[in-house]
């Protein structure tokens, strides 16, 4: 799908083909949507097709006057009857007249620009477009982080009242999510630095302090991400630990009752032999030996008791 945007009179509209001073968004585009935007924009094909790569890393490329900005932005699935958390590149190319965005899915990234979430914004303001994006990036990701956090804690506590594999793989999974998400921030974080210490795109004063901005929400999001995998982390081996701990006793449990029953079993056996036993000939015989069961039983019972084996 291809869209066409343009600022006029400081509010973004849809426009019908691609001018001077407009954005044109690309979402998941077929073939010829690609070589559409290449005949109409000249832009490189290359260049779209890199932010179409799901393996794709994060960097900045030049050819001639066309810049190329890959980052990663985080994204929502679904699966199942639940969600996880994923990166996604996201492309951002600049031509001399105007700005074209490549993804692979819907972000909600690029809707805040659409329904005028953004202050300041202006498509002919190239620079700041990006820097606005990149912005919106750093954001987002704190943001599903705070959710990663919260899911993380009401998982845990039904972990509390019932250790089920379920939940478990929940953890599991929102500790993936993270791992993407580690590897993503850091990896945008390289970009940032690239575009502080060099002229890929032309900054004017008033961006100084937005590029600034975009890096220490970077580097805050990273550090929650750490954070939070080390705290999610340390909680799965605890359960595990829980888990492995309450099979334990069970076992225990179980060996303890097998002793028990095992000796009026052993005692049963003996008087059943066919041969001469004890109290044969007795008319209480069967009431003795079943009372001599019972007391040897009682007495391995406690000392297993007293052990804390029960």
């Amino acid at each position: 799908m291809i869209q066409y945007f343009k600022t006029v009179d400081n509010a973004l509209s849809e426009v019908a083909a691609a001018c001077e001073g407009a954005w044109i968004h690309m979402t998941n585009p077929t073939a010829d949507e690609i070589l559409a935007v290449c005949d109409a924009c000249g832009v490189y094909e290359s260049l779209l097709q890199a932010a179409l790569d799901e393996e794709e890393t994060p960097r900045i490329d030049r050819d001639d006057d066309q810049t190329l900005i890959l980052v990663d932005i985080p994204v929502v699935e679904p699966e199942g009857t639940s969600f996880v958390y994923n990166t996604m590149p996201l492309g951002i190319i600049l031509l001399e007249r105007m700005v074209i965005t490549v993804c692979l899915t819907d972000t909600t990234i690029t809707s805040d620009f659409f329904q005028g979430r953004v202050k300041g914004f202006d498509t002919c303001k190239k620079t700041r477009f990006v820097l606005q994006i990149l912005y919106k990036t750093s954001i987002k990701y704190l943001q599903y982080l705070r959710q990663i956090d919260k899911a993380s804690t009401q998982v845990e506590m039904a972990l509390h009242k019932s250790l089920k594999n379920r939940e478990l793989i929940q953890m599991l999974k929102l500790e993936k999510s993270l791992v993407f998400f580690s590897t993503s921030l850091k990896a945008n974080e390289v970009v940032l630095e690239k575009l502080l210490k060099t002229n890929f795109i032309k900054r004017y004063p008033d961006d100084e302090e937005l590029l600034e901005d975009v890096i220490i929400e970077n580097k805050q999001a990273i550090e929650m991400a750490a954070i939070y995998r080390d705290i999610l982390s340390g909680t799965m081996d605890a359960f595990a630990s829980v888990i492995s701990n309450n099979l334990n006793i069970v076992m225990k449990f179980l060996a303890a009752v097998t002793i028990i029953l095992s000796v009026p079993t052993l005692i049963a056996s003996l008087w059943g032999m066919n041969v001469d036993v004890p109290f044969e000939g007795t008319i209480g015989g069967f009431a003795v030996v079943t009372c001599f069961a019972l007391v040897l039983t009682g007495v391995v019972t406690f000392v297993l008791w007293k052990k804390k084996m029960l």
